[in-house]
């Protein structure tokens, strides 16, 4: 499945998830909708259909009563005329299922009615005994009978209402409980599906810049775990990423053995010229003349730089194939400070420098380093140093213990490095703009193979300098080496010149 089919699917299944509860809340609402019209259309209407009954009997009543004072035709007519209203209002109680009621009344409006007409003969001839005894005996119980039975519709009306009340509250509360569960599942399984579709899309991107990291960092036997075998975008990119580290591996492999076999076959010719120069110079050949012999001088210095360059560049591509094995012994730590002390003294009396190492007290007696190697690295450090500072200026070499082991700084009072080139002096060939305050020229090589000297004894190296001030450069060793290989220099380190 592609990338872009999960995600479509994903997004499909969380909009169906979150209109699942919408849609039981939206019938719920149907549901509630429906009782409120059956309570609006029904009940309510039917309430005061009942109301206008009581009032249309009230009014039949007093018409009744009318009667029986005035006897003219006005009279009868507006008794007939309630009469009618109330047998039209009872006709409308059977559409609201009170039927019972509507019996009720139009069996006594039937005897009101079979009665209205003796009873205005009565009053009209003044029988006021015989008007008396239809409106008491029959007249007003059959109305009164109406107005029980209305009586009694009401409270069945009510009962009725209030049931239906209860059972539109129970419809709206299930609904609100069902529709809150249903939106709370839905948006945990939305919730559940987004993380996956996340992680499913995340991981891989994660692994992937983890892999590309490493690569940058040098690490080109680095693998990603992901399948080249599946069949979605990342498989590809797995693939892809493979194949480009198989063919960085190769071109490194092939650029260090073109370094190695150069560097290599250059010794020989160099040597060569390096020898004959010499031979020039001691007149094995002849004498030479002043202009020749500092042409030959010449020559010799030029021979011994490119014969310096090429042993560098061997180092590097022997740290870089990871051949460039350590030779591991116990070195007596202050002996190998004074070698160094008294090496880089002379040069100091020369240069009208002020050199000085200071050791801590507490530091080792003795320490496991390729003693040769450590060497180089500090010398070549201490090199720098004396190449950037001025005359009258001040080196120091200070060795500490600290908890990873022992540091060791290398200080001068020299030039200096601009801030942002201080992350690129570890590069190969790299000169940073100071170079005008050396006392000779450098190849950009020596940091670079210090690094990795460090790094291949599990220690490290950084740099802080400050322009017009000077710089120190500080080494932290571990007091027992274990050789490792050391990484290959990166643009992105901060450390020394």
């Amino acid at each position: 499945m592609t990338l872009r089919t999960r995600l479509i699917l994903g997004l499909f299944t969380i909009a169906v998830i979150l209109v699942v509860p919408l849609l039981v809340a939206t019938r719920s609402l149907d549901r509630l909708q429906g009782e409120a019209e059956q309570l609006r259309e029904g009940d309510f209407t039917a309430s005061l259909l009942l109301g206008r009954l009581t009032e249309a009997l009230n009014d039949l009543r007093s018409a009744e009563l009318a009667l029986q004072f005035v006897h003219d035709a006005g009279s009868r007519r507006s008794m007939n005329e309630r009469l009618a209203t109330v047998q039209q209002l009872t006709d409308s109680l059977d559409r609201y299922a009170l039927s019972g009621a509507a019996r009720d009344i139009r069996s006594g409006m039937a005897v009101v009615a079979s009665n209205v007409e003796a009873e205005y003969q009565a009053a009209r001839t003044e029988r006021n005994a015989e008007v008396d005894r239809i409106s008491q005996k029959v007249i007003l119980p059959a109305i009164t009978l109406a107005e029980t039975s209305i009586m009694r519709a009401e409270t069945s009306l009510r009962q009725r209402t209030r049931e239906r009340v209860s059972e539109a509250a129970v419809i709206a509360q299930t609904g609100i409980r069902t529709a809150v569960i249903g939106l709370s599942l839905a948006l945990v399984g939305a919730a559940i599906i987004a993380a996956l579709l996340t992680q499913s899309v995340s991981r891989p991107v994660y692994e992937l810049e983890r892999g590309m990291r490493r690569v940058a960092d040098g690490d080109l036997q680095t693998q990603v775990k992901i399948s080249p075998s599946r069949t979605d975008e990342f498989g590809r990119l797995a693939a892809s990423f493979a194949d480009m580290t198989r063919q960085l591996a190769e071109l490194d492999k092939l650029k260090a053995e073109f370094v190695s076999v150069a560097s290599h076959e250059l010794k020989t010719p160099i040597n060569v010229i390096l020898g004959y120069t010499q031979l020039l110079q001691e007149e094995l050949y002849g004498p030479l003349t002043e202009k020749q012999r500092n042409v030959a001088l010449v020559l010799e210095k030029q021979t011994k730089t490119l014969a310096r360059l090429v042993k560098q560049l061997l180092d590097v591509s022997r740290f870089e194939a990871g051949s460039g094995k350590l030779d591991i012994r116990p070195t007596e730590l202050r002996g190998f400070l004074h070698n160094l002390e008294e090496a880089f003294q002379v040069l100091a009396d020369q240069r009208n420098i002020h050199f000085h190492v200071n050791m801590d007290g507490n530091a080792p007696s003795t320490v496991h380093w390729d003693a040769d190697r450590m060497n180089e690295v500090l010398g070549n450090l201490l090199s720098n140093a004396f190449k950037f500072s001025n005359e009258g200026g001040e080196v120091e070499l200070s060795v500490v213990t600290v908890d990873q082991g022992v540091q060791m700084e290398v200080r001068d009072s020299g030039a200096g490095i601009p801030p942002e080139q201080v992350p690129r002096i570890w590069d190969k060939f790299y000169q940073a703009d100071n170079q005008d305050a050396a006392s000779h020229a450098g190849t950009g090589l020596g940091l670079s193979i210090a690094r990795q000297i460090v790094e291949a004894h599990g220690g490290t190296i950084n740099c802080d300098s400050t322009p017009g001030v000077g710089t120190t450069f500080s080494l932290v060793m571990p007091e027992r080496a274990a050789w490792r290989r050391a990484s290959a220099p990166q643009p992105a380190i901060p450390e020394a010149v």
